[in-house]
C-alpha cells in the first residue's frame, strides 16, 4: 500500500491540540512535510518542533491565524502557499456552542458559517494554485457525525455542518479532473476539550453529573469507549495517502459505531 508523502507539503488547521494535532502527526510521520495552524504561537511552535521526521529533509512548521479573520488569514495562507505551494489542506476548527437551533441568536449561525464555510472556502481558495499546478491534492474537512444523524442539543453545529458536508461534495466533483480529493471525516466522540465541552453542556442541561453522562455517551457507542485523537488521525493521513486517491467526496464516520444510520 501506497502511503508515502514524501515530497508533499501539508496544512493542518486547529493543530494546537486534539484531531488536528494528531493528523499534523499521523502525516509527518508518512513524509509529510507539515505546517500547522492555529491562534496561539506558542502552542503552535511546541507541536512543529515535537512533529517527527521520517525523512532527514523533511520540514515542520507553523503559521499563526484565526480562521474568524478571513481576510487577514488568506493573505497569510496565499504567502504561505506561494513560498511552499500546498498538497495536503486539513480544515479542522472548533465546534460552536451547544443548545437548540430554536434558541439561537441569528448571530450564532452568522459566526459559525464563517469559522467553518468561509473559513474554508478561503483556505481552499489560497492553496488550489499550488494543487492544480501538481495535478494532485488532498482536502480533508473534519466536520461531525452529525452531516448523518443530527445531534441533540447541537442546532446552530448541526446546521453549519450540513453545509460543509454539501459545499464539499460540489468541490470533490469540480476537482476531481485535476487530481484532487475532496472528503470528509466525521468524528464520533473523542478525548478532546470539544467532548469535555458537550460533556459539561449535557450535565448543565439535564441536571446529571458529569460522570452519568460520560457513562451514557460511552454506552452508546458499541465499541464502548471514546476515540483517541490518534485514531481519527490516522484516518485522516490514509486519505490523504497516495492510496486513498480514488476515494472522493465521501463522509467518512470515525465513531466506533455509534451512529444507527448506514
Amino acid at each position: 500500500m501506497d502511503l508515502n508523502l514524501t515530497g508533499r507539503h501539508a496544512l493542518v488547521c486547529g493543530a494546537s491540540e486534539g484531531i488536528g494535532r494528531a493528523a499534523a502527526h499521523e502525516l509527518a510521520l508518512l513524509g509529510a512535510d507539515v505546517t500547522v495552524l492555529a491562534r496561539r504561537a506558542d502552542a503552535l511552535q511546541a507541536v512543529a518542533d515535537a512533529l517527527p521526521r521520517a525523512q532527514p529533509q523533511q520540514r515542520h512548521g507553523f503559521l499563526v491565524a484565526d480562521v474568524s479573520a478571513t481576510e487577514a488569514m488568506r493573505e497569510a495562507v496565499a504567502a504561505l502557499a506561494a513560498r511552499a505551494p500546498v498538497h495536503i489542506l486539513v480544515n479542522n476548527s472548533a465546534g460552536p456552542a451547544g443548545g437548540p437551533a430554536f434558541e439561537a441568536e441569528p448571530s450564532a449561525f452568522l459566526e459559525a458559517f464563517q469559522r467553518h464555510l468561509i473559513a474554508n472556502q478561503v483556505l481552499v481558495q489560497a492553496v488550489l494554485p499550488g494543487m492544480r499546478a501538481a495535478r494532485w491534492g488532498r482536502i480533508v474537512n473534519v466536520v461531525s457525525t452529525s452531516v448523518k444523524e443530527p445531534i441533540a442539543g447541537l442546532g446552530v453545529s448541526n446546521t453549519v455542518r450540513g453545509a460543509v458536508a454539501g459545499w464539499a461534495k460540489t468541490l470533490s466533483r469540480e476537482l476531481g479532473g485535476d487530481g484532487i480529493t475532496v472528503n470528509n471525516v466525521l468524528p464520533g466522540y473523542t478525548e478532546t476539550a470539544r467532548v469535555e465541552q458537550i460533556v459539561r453542556e449535557r450535565s448543565r442541561a439535564t441536571g446529571k453529573s458529569t460522570e452519568d453522562v460520560l457513562a451514557g455517551m460511552r454506552a452508546s457507542v458499541p465499541a464502548g469507549r471514546f476515540a483517541k485523537p490518534e485514531e481519527t488521525g490516522g484516518v485522516i493521513a490514509f486519505l490523504c495517502s497516495p492510496a486513498a486517491g480514488y476515494v472522493n467526496g465521501v463522509s467518512l464516520a470515525v465513531d466506533g459505531g455509534r451512529m444507527n444510520s448506514i
